[in-house]
């Protein structure tokens, strides 16, 4: 991950393409474009594919571009995925910093609309490994509809 200068001086890390989300994507191209064995691969799932292929052989566990190709087969399989992490319980409202529902950033819930795909992912990403907001403990549930 590249480290950028935020607009108020704060250094940040740039978003990144997370292998889980490749695989996530490949997965969906695998469901709309099944390929029958010995057949080549769709052209989704063959850019998905190489990229996927050269972070596991480099041992990497996310990349900050993506081909044009790749990009636009990710971008489609983003399309499916839910929009944001919120469950209507936001405790930044509330003066808290880090949301206790969802488990973004005070800026990340202010910013969310303007944020591109690749850092909506990797808020998703670094959340879902925290595992500790609600969303994931106390209302699971509720994450689910």
């Amino acid at each position: 991950m590249q480290q950028t200068q935020g607009n108020k001086g704060h250094t940040s890390v740039a978003a990144s393409y997370h292998i889980t989300d490749i695989e996530s994507a490949i997965n969906y191209w695998r469901e709309q474009w099944p390929t029958p064995s010995g057949e080549p691969l769709a052209p989704p799932l063959a850019a998905l594919a190489e990229v996927y292929a050269r972070m596991a052989v480099q041992g990497h566990h996310a990349c900050d571009t993506l081909p044009p190709a790749a990009l636009d087969a990710w971008l489609a399989w983003y399309d499916t995925t839910p929009d944001t992490p919120c469950i209507a319980i936001c405790s930044t409202s509330q003066g808290d910093e880090v949301c206790k529902g969802c488990g973004r950033t005070f800026e990340e819930v202010q910013h969310w609309p303007g944020m591109q795909p690749v850092e909506k992912r990797d808020t998703w990403h670094r959340i879902t490994l925290e595992g500790d907001a609600w969303r994931f403990t106390k209302y699971a549930e509720r994450a689910q509809e």
